[in-house]
């Protein structure tokens, strides 16, 4: 009986080493699995997973075969209009479209000659149609790469006047979630403010850098965050917070108005240094998607 019992109590114990270690096994594959979902998704909680206290209030998923104008608008500038920037911006379809579940916006070189008005791109925006006081603004995007390219995506002031408001920038108020320069360092974006002080001047917040920590940001997508109250913006990319700034002080009004969504590719400017035979056209800015969450 001895015999028999021992062999019992070692066939059991052998039967719950192997539960145990398969459970292991499943529970590992689980968070494989989880880890790589949110590699896929560069970081940012789907809708039915965000924290409870942020709502979905629009988002646009490009999943449509074309840009939905009833969230964006072509603006169509001239070369030099801004910045001493080198491209034109078009409403054609050869430098704005959905393709592949991405909205892409392509700078085109159109000569042989570095130079204004060599180049097209697109300037999309939601004024008059998207606007937003405070939330959380997202998108998960892979940027251009070169010498000369300037791509942004950000905010301005709804009452701006260039898109048909009565009041000037700065005094609109600017909010750049993100800014890219191919001719300074592809791992660096930068976060920054614009905003008119007491003497009616322009000031800025002074540009927050963030480095990429391994390979750089035109090698994949990212998510670029800006979260916005009534007493701070903060910014981060892919869940990293690397800045913020306090929107509290009396000249600071701005920011406390609604704000409508940019997305544009410039090329050259006098911020962004100019092209040259280094740089390879046409370039693409991909975005992924477009979503706002505000508090519940």
């Amino acid at each position: 009986m001895k015999s028999i019992f021992s062999y019992t109590l070692l066939g059991l114990m052998s039967l719950l080493l192997l539960n145990s270690c398969v459970n292991k096994e499943k529970n590992n594959s689980s968070e494989l699995q989880e880890d790589e979902f949110h590699s896929r998704d560069g970081g940012e909680k789907t809708e039915n997973e965000s924290d409870s206290d942020w709502k979905l209030v629009w988002s646009d998923e490009f999943d449509g075969i074309r840009i939905d104008t009833n969230n964006w608008n072509y603006q169509v500038v001239e070369a030099g209009r801004f910045n001493d920037e080198w491209q034109r911006y078009t409403d054609s379809d050869e430098n704005a479209f959905i393709e592949d579940g991405n909205l892409i916006i392509k700078a085109i070189h159109e000569s042989g000659v570095h130079g204004m008005d060599q180049y097209t791109s697109a300037r999309l925006h939601t004024a008059n149609k998207q606007a937003w006081k405070y939330g959380k603004i997202v998108a998960r995007i892979k940027l251009p790469k070169g010498k000369g390219m300037w791509p942004a995506f950000w905010m301005l002031g709804a009452n701006i006047n260039e898109n048909g408001g009565d009041t000037p920038w700065p005094q609109s108020g600017e909010i750049d979630i993100l800014e890219f320069y191919g001719s300074k360092d592809n791992t660096v974006v930068e976060a920054n403010i614009h905003y008119a002080d007491q003497t009616d001047s322009h000031k800025m917040m002074g540009a927050v850098p963030y480095t990429l920590k391994k390979g750089e940001f035109p090698d994949d997508f990212h998510v670029f965050e800006l979260e916005w109250d009534d007493s701070k913006i903060s910014w981060s990319v892919d869940g990293e917070q690397y800045a913020n700034v306090d929107i509290t002080s009396e000249e600071l009004t701005e920011f406390h108005k609604e704000f409508f969504i940019l997305l544009n590719v410039a090329v050259g400017g006098r911020h962004a240094g100019r092209p040259d035979e280094s740089t390879r056209f046409p370039q693409h800015m991909y975005v992924d998607w477009v979503r706002v969450y505000q508090k519940n």
